[in-house]
């Protein structure tokens, strides 16, 4: 490449539905990730081959509000250019929300210092047919006061070993959970968490364990106990992919992301 070529960085925030896609991570030919979508519309705009990163990927199903990525680009265009362009060639499910120039430091997963989830729970005695991708149906009354105090046992810093998945490739079991909420609007559930960051499979394996609370199948304790024994078995099953939701991903204040509340 020329040396006398000037190299831009972007961070971009978008949204998905995860419905039908593989998750995040590229995949082989002929399976859909948000990745593939996502590169081969800025290479479009871009006019060369693009390589993107995120903050965090998101498994099959999973869907996002305000997930954090970033490229570099040879190619010189305005900010509304590069959306209106990018959104244009992306699928209706996947959507650019803003851009932004960072300096040469910026790392969309290394830079960020906290990230947030949202679990939606559909609580009604019989299934919706329009929540039924973007929420996990529990015909269960819940007990969402169990589930809360439940919930303070996983605050702080923790080997979180018992809520990851086996095959999460981290090196360490290691999290800080800073904040979990439960709250009820009419038949809808909401669990938000907020770490630095999160193991595969940590939020639903969570959220599985909260239900089997919620329905007074287990008592409270019992959350403190799987943290405690370090060991997956000892886990409630892992919670449907449909309810959960990238929430944001938060930086040191000097890179000026945006950040979009709900």
């Amino acid at each position: 490449m020329n040396k006398n070529i000037k190299i831009i960085k972007f961070a971009i925030g978008l949204e998905y539905d995860g419905s039908g896609y593989h998750g995040w991570q590229y995949q082989k030919k002929g399976i859909l990730s948000i990745q593939q979508e996502l590169e081969t519309a800025i290479s479009l705009v871009a006019n060369h081959k693009v390589h993107v990163v995120c903050s965090g990927r998101t498994d099959a199903g999973v869907h996002s509000i305000g997930q954090v990525a970033h490229f570099n680009t040879i190619s010189i265009r305005k900010n509304i250019s590069w959306i209106l362009g990018i959104n244009t060639y992306l699928p209706s499910d996947i959507s650019i929300q803003w851009i932004k120039q960072v300096n040469n430091y910026f790392h969309a997963r290394y830079s960020a210092i906290s990230r947030s989830y949202r679990y939606v729970i559909y609580n009604d005695k019989y299934r919706s047919s329009l929540f039924r991708n973007k929420s996990n149906h529990i015909h269960h009354d819940l007990n969402i006061q169990l589930m809360y105090q439940a919930s303070r046992f996983i605050i702080g810093e923790h080997d979180f070993t018992s809520f990851r998945s086996k095959k999460c490739q981290s090196k360490t079991p290691l999290r800080k959970v800073t904040y979990i909420n439960i709250f009820k609007y009419r038949m809808f559930i909401y669990i938000d968490i907020i770490a630095n960051s999160f193991l595969q499979h940590m939020v639903r394996n969570i959220v599985g364990c909260l239900i089997e609370i919620g329905i007074m199948k287990k008592k409270i304790e019992w959350m403190q106990e799987i943290l405690e024994k370090k060991n997956r078995k000892f886990c409630a099953p892992t919670s449907s992919a449909s309810g959960l939701y990238l929430f944001t991903v938060n930086y040191p204040y000097f890179f000026h992301i945006p950040v979009k509340y709900f």
